[in-house]
């Protein structure tokens, strides 16, 4: 039986207007991490195994809304953009692939690890044709002839920004935030006062501060920037929420009226580093301790960071006593 998001669930005019195509299992589940010695009692939110395909993790919820749009629109193939060690390239690629759709993906440099050099691997072993325009500026230069390049006919590329994190793609994670909402319910975790998740391009950000909101909790979203390339301040995040909302609303639900504030998704940048996929001696302290002490597998670019900050804010008293969760967003096979 074909899984109904929640979305659909809770504004049934959304089945029409806003299709959905199922690629991962849900709900993802919860559990107490109890073995970091935190002064907050923290929860885990486990992405990683979500997404039923080639590569898991936050990117596949995103594709569920996107994918299903290329098609109305009648593209052949997807033109994205990101890093050399993109997860979103990779998750976008093979999840289209089985869509019959191309990708394209135009990589900038950031440094490389084995992380890296393993997930251009597995890019070029996915059947995605990669472009390597090395910088942001170049990148921009490039998009007029990499869009002339994959238009088929009059069937354009389906162009998405890095992450997949449009108003369209960040309904991935209200829906996330809907069916936190229903584990809080349901008794399998307290409700929090924070969730922590890294930003690389803000969908999930955005998308969590909005799905809360929605569902009627009062949790804020702690994001931890790890991407020095694109605005990703908290009213730049806020501003996403917005359009997200606005596309809801514009394709029928009658959703309760809601205010996202700076207050509701504030973005920290102190656990940056020199910049993106750059390591950082906290990254690989919370990496490790993550894997010792919790037995959670995470990655130096966006997760270790994310569970730096935690670690440090925790320790400042920053986030209160209340309940925090940590989205874990890393999704390997």
């Amino acid at each position: 039986m074909t899984r109904r998001p929640l979305l659909h669930e809770y504004w049934p005019v959304l089945a029409e207007s806003l299709p959905y195509l199922p690629l991962g299992d849900g709900p993802t589940p919860v559990r107490l991490l109890d073995g970091l010695g935190l002064r907050s009692p923290v929860w885990l939110k486990d992405e990683s195994g979500y997404g039923r395909g080639g590569w898991g993790g936050n990117k596949v919820r995103k594709l569920e809304w996107l994918l299903p749009q290329a098609g109305r629109r009648g593209a052949r193939t997807i033109l994205s953009v990101g890093g050399l060690g993109t997860n979103w390239g990779l998750a976008a690629a093979l999840y289209a692939r089985e869509q019959g759709l191309d990708v394209a993906l135009a990589l900038v440099d950031h440094p490389v690890d084995a992380h890296v050099r393993a997930q251009l691997r597995r890019l070029r072993a996915s059947g995605a044709v990669l472009y390597f325009p090395r910088t942001k500026g170049r990148l921009v230069l490039s998009l007029p002839w990499l869009v002339a390049r994959h238009t088929h006919g009059l069937r354009l590329p389906y162009v998405l920004p890095a992450g997949g994190s449009s108003p369209l793609g960040t309904l991935g994670y209200v829906e996330c935030a809907l069916e936190l909402a229903d584990q809080v319910a349901g008794g399998l975790l307290p409700e929090p006062g924070w969730i922590v998740t890294p930003v690389g391009s803000g969908g999930t950000a955005a998308g969590l501060a909005l799905g809360l909101r929605l569902a009627g909790l009062r949790t804020r979203v702690r994001g931890i920037v790890v991407n020095d390339t694109l605005r990703l301040d908290s009213a730049k995040l806020v501003g996403l929420a917005g359009r997200s909302r606005q596309l809801i609303c514009a394709r029928g639900a009658d959703l309760p009226r809601t205010v996202l504030g700076p207050a509701d998704v504030v973005s920290e940048y102190g656990w940056l580093g020199a910049g993106y996929a750059h390591p950082t001696e906290a990254g690989a302290r919370a990496l490790h301790r993550a894997a010792t002490e919790a037995g959670l597998e995470l990655e130096s670019t966006y997760t270790a960071k994310a569970l730096a900050a935690l670690v440090d804010l925790d320790a400042a008293g920053s986030l209160g006593r209340e309940p925090v969760v940590f989205l874990n967003t890393f999704g390997p096979r």
